[in-house]
């Protein structure tokens, strides 16, 4: 069975969003302001925690990176957070058609 999920923050004025899509294939993409700036693709669940990098339109010199991880071993929660090296913030989950 496939199962997705999709994280959104605002940072700077724009719109940050990861979207996973999980089952045979886990793809994993980034979005500011609704373009792909990043994507990922591993076969079967994927390994976590999982890490992708981009910058905000304007702001090529402040890079930032979402953290993609379980809560606690065994969980079948995913939470997604967003931030520089040692100044994250929580991304919040959004629903998610099947």
């Amino acid at each position: 069975m496939r199962h997705r999920h999709s994280f959104h923050a605002d940072r700077a004025g724009h719109s940050v969003t990861v979207n996973i899509r999980s089952g045979w294939i886990t793809e994993t993409e980034l979005l500011v302001d609704g373009r792909e700036i990043a994507f990922h693709r591993e076969h079967g669940p994927g390994t976590l925690p999982r890490t992708l990098s981009g910058a905000l339109p304007g702001r090529p010199d402040e890079p930032f990176r979402v953290r993609i991880d379980r809560p606690a071993a065994g969980s079948p929660a995913l939470v997604c957070e967003l931030g520089p090296d040692g100044d994250t913030l929580p991304m919040v989950e959004t629903t998610a058609a099947p």
